[in-house]
């Protein structure tokens, strides 16, 4: 019922930033809890960011150490990615997902829609 397209992943050096796009193709996506996830070769799934519905509650990984924001817009029913101070262990493929209910927003298992996932890069 939801698709997600994430966008603006790729190679930045360490330091810089990039602001990453889940675009979701209902207008009910404003009502549905959203998620980042991340991965890396060799490692499991790992939440990094979250917000409520209507960007009400935002929650974070305690590695994002205030470097990342979340935030979506209602409007272009677009959800947003602010990473600034990245590093190369930030280097994954980031994910975004959707949950109607979002109860528990930090837990993989509760989404019930992903996007394909965009690369980012850290790296000199």
């Amino acid at each position: 019922q939801v698709q997600l397209v994430e966008s603006g992943g790729g190679l930045v050096q360490p330091g810089g930033s990039l602001r990453l796009s889940c675009a979701a193709s209902a207008r009910t996506f404003s009502s549905y809890t959203t998620g980042w996830f991340r991965q890396a070769p060799g490692k499991e799934r790992e939440f990094v960011a979250a917000i409520g519905w209507e960007g009400g509650s935002t929650y974070y990984a305690d590695f994002v150490k205030g470097r990342f924001t979340i935030s979506r817009d209602n409007a272009k029913i677009t959800v947003y990615l602010q990473m600034n101070s990245l590093t190369p262990e930030d280097t994954a493929v980031y994910y975004c997902a959707a949950d109607l209910f979002g109860n528990r927003p930090m837990q993989h298992s509760a989404y019930d829609y992903w996007g394909q996932g965009t690369q980012v890069t850290v790296s000199s």
